[in-house]
């Protein structure tokens, strides 16, 4: 039995991006591949783009599938939220447009270190920071821990998203809250962590770059407004007056740099 990864690409008016994605995922050597496209009916060529590669997959030799679907909708948590109920895959992972996988060989690699036994509910690895022309910058600031759990992301996002393997089963049972418009991801990620740890599943850490990251993204563009949805998470999940020290420790931190 081959374990089968659905990779989800939300996109909106990213046709300078959406073909860099595209091709790391169908360049990738691994066959048990469920790629779904949701595109928020954008008007600069995306979706035609998103068809043309769905053409050029079936086309090719690499077993792939490819699903498409455009539609307005409510933000970039609710097209999320549509491509995770659409996914047939054991594993889902988000992959924005715009970044991709490293390699062909990605994976397979992966693939080759998930007990089928023992399936973890969670492989997550590392992530490399790369410019709107491709070229590396530098190894993501915040990297994983050896061992993660959701008590991890007291320190922050420790884990991209994009390099953040769900169990499909554990995934659908956890919605987006989209009364976070720019950090639903980060509540996300913990409440699956927890689930995880409530079932006893392994969150399994895979030892390699995963992904290439591109640097700017909504959380960038709105960095206000997103570090105080975040210390809001923060708070739910660890509670007020620890999530206060600990961004007060930060502060200080920077100020005794």
């Amino acid at each position: 039995m081959m374990i089968k990864f659905s990779i989800i690409t939300v996109t909106f008016n990213a046709g300078r991006a959406f073909s860099t994605t595209a091709d790391s995922v169908l360049s990738q050597i691994y066959s048990e591949v469920e790629h779904i496209v949701v595109d928020g009916a954008s008007t600069d060529g995306t979706l035609d783009l998103a068809r043309r590669y769905a053409q050029r997959n079936e086309e090719s030799a690499s077993g792939h599938e490819v699903v498409v679907r455009s539609e307005p909708d409510k933000g970039i948590y609710d097209a999320m939220q549509k491509g995770l109920n659409m996914a047939t895959g054991d594993y889902v992972c988000f992959l924005n447009a715009g970044d991709w996988l490293p390699s062909a060989d990605t994976l397979l690699t992966i693939a080759d270190k998930i007990d089928l036994d023992c399936r973890p509910g969670v492989l997550y690895g590392d992530t490399d920071i790369v410019d709107d022309e491709g070229r590396f910058l530098f190894h993501r600031r915040l990297s994983p821990p050896e061992r993660l759990t959701w008590r991890s992301f007291r320190q922050g996002m420790v884990v991209c998203h994009q390099a953040f393997y769900a169990r499909t089963d554990i995934a659908q049972a956890v919605d987006y809250d989209q009364s976070f418009r720019l950090s639903a991801d980060v509540d996300w990620c913990i409440r699956v962590m927890k689930k995880c740890e409530e079932k006893g599943l392994e969150l399994k850490n895979l030892h390699s770059t995963v992904v290439n990251y591109l640097r700017e993204g909504q959380s960038t563009r709105h960095h206000r407004a997103s570090l105080k949805e975040r210390f809001r998470i923060m708070a739910r999940h660890y509670g007020w007056l620890p999530t206060v020290a600990l961004h007060a420790w930060f502060a200080l931190r920077m100020l005794v740099r």
